[in-house]
């Protein structure tokens, strides 16, 4: 019997925002109930700090530069094998909600709005790249989520607040994007369950991206706890031994002046935020068990790989940056990662072994007995699943080629590896227009990634076999393809 598989991908949520993962302060029951059902990866880390490079990874299996996607904006290429599309050829009933973003989801040039290079892959597809009102005409008017309110008569709104000027109170749960992106996912794999066909649903929600806007009431708590909610890693003065971008983007962020200024806000501004981007993920636990109550009522569960994921992370005040940007701290770059599956996926494993989000798609393939396409450069991590491999991957990569463009003066160019004990980050300036152009963090003494010791010359021979795996690390992600024919 063929195995469902439910992939649910969260935007912007960091690694450190479950209680599974050791946050005392969010609710989540049920996502951690779903990492006791399976395995829960404590080191996953995203290919990309940016939406539209890491969500081609991890669909297609190869890197942000093999696939072709390595910017926001960009469309996938149609010559691209995406995972829907492979599971679709084998039988499988696909379907999609939420946020995609594997293509230009606001053409300028266009007035209907939409990403037609990623619906051609799905049987169902409900799209809404970013929750939005009628009132907004120059953006997302395909938006099925904002049909879906009009249909209701209901207007989407965000209240601000009068005690923080950074966030503000969002749509109510019951008319929340992220209920409406469960109540596709259920209505699409109740079609198929009748259908006695197999399923592939990946569910995309918006949040907890900014705006930092959760419904009023999933706030409220944490406004009587707010003086125990710590303030933002960041040591002032660290900056000035980081690249030019985390110093620009501390005065705004995306290289914007004064959009989330970190010097302008106050604690208890770094505090509500936190809080409200809790608060999301809060409801987001809320849909997740959603899904799981449905699918274990329709006698599915058992038989349905569950993944829990995020594109990237979030800097949410971290080396005094929010949001997101050209560098890879863990905030940006590390990421939840849950894989369950009854009878394939032995149980209440937890593992520290380096993972890398384009591993996902080689293991749903071999779980579902699907042969994998001959550009994938993922690996499968089945066998570290099943306890027939200890160590996973002894490095992980990540890049950031020019990915926000709008918002970056110079042009950012950062890669980076990492192995078990340190991390080196590569600003890419051929016209030396910078000072500092490498990161190196001892992850044993400075987890915190604080202190740069790129320039310290106890660091000297372990810096110069970082740049040697980094370089090792590019020439392994060349496109393997078109497939080898022949010896010569």
């Amino acid at each position: 019997m063929k195995k469902n598989i439910l992939w649910i991908c969260a935007d912007q949520q960091r690694f450190d925002t479950l209680g599974c993962t050791g946050n005392k302060f969010v609710k989540t029951p049920n996502i951690d109930r779903l990492a006791k059902m399976g395995m829960l990866f404590g080191n996953a880390y995203s290919q990309s700090p940016v939406c539209a490079p890491s969500r081609a990874s991890m669909l297609s299996g190869r890197y942000p530069r093999t696939c072709g996607v390595r910017q926001n904006g960009q469309d996938i290429s149609k010559d691209e094998v995406l995972i829907p599309k492979l599971f679709a050829n084998n039988g499988y009933m696909c379907g999609m909600s939420g946020k995609f973003h594997l293509s230009a989801c606001n053409n300028e040039k266009q007035n209907v709005i939409i990403e037609p290079a990623i619906s051609e892959n799905y049987h169902f597809f409900r799209w809404s790249h970013h929750p939005s009102g009628t009132q907004d005409k120059t953006n997302w008017a395909m938006n099925e989520y904002t049909m879906w309110l009009t249909s209701k008569g209901i207007n989407y709104k965000d209240t601000p607040r009068n005690d923080c000027s950074y966030i503000s109170n969002g749509m109510e749960e019951e008319h929340h994007q992220s209920t409406w992106c469960t109540d596709s996912a259920i209505q699409c794999i109740e079609s198929a369950k009748n259908l006695d066909l197999p399923w592939l649903f990946t569910i995309n929600y918006f949040d907890p991206h900014h705006p930092f806007n959760p419904p009023e009431k999933y706030l409220e708590r944490y406004l009587d706890i707010l003086d125990d909610i710590p303030l933002p890693n960041y040591l002032k003065g660290e900056l000035d031994t980081k690249p030019i971008f985390q110093q620009r983007d501390h005065m705004g962020a995306y290289d914007s002046p004064g959009s989330f200024a970190y010097d302008n806000m106050t604690e208890k501004d770094h505090k509500m935020v936190r809080a409200a981007y809790w608060a999301m993920i809060d409801l987001l636990d809320v849909q997740v068990g959603r899904l799981l109550d449905y699918l274990e009522k329709t006698n599915q569960l058992d038989n349905t790989v569950i993944i829990f994921t995020s594109d990237h992370g979030e800097q949410l005040g971290d080396h005094g940056i929010y949001l997101k940007g050209p560098y890879m701290y863990d905030a940006g770059v590390k990421v939840p990662l849950i894989m369950a599956c009854p009878e394939v996926i032995p149980p209440e494993q937890v593992s520290d072994s380096l993972v890398e989000l384009v591993d996902i798609a080689p293991t749903l393939c071999e779980i579902a007995g699907i042969e994998k396409p001959h550009g994938i450069q993922g690996k499968s991590l089945l066998p570290h699943m099943q306890g027939k491999e200890k160590i996973h991957r002894d490095s992980i990569y990540s890049e950031y080629y020019n990915s926000n463009i709008k918002h970056r003066n110079p042009k950012a160019f950062v890669t980076m590896v990492r192995n078990d004990k340190y991390k080196l980050v590569r600003i890419h300036d051929k016209y030396n227009q910078q000072k500092i152009v490498c990161e190196l963090y001892d992850l044993v003494n400075d987890p915190n990634e604080t202190v740069n010791q790129s320039d310290n010359p106890k660091y000297n021979d372990i810096k110069m076999n970082l740049l040697e795996l980094l370089c090792d690390r590019m020439a392994e992600t060349c496109d393997p393809s078109p497939e080898r024919k022949s010896f010569w």
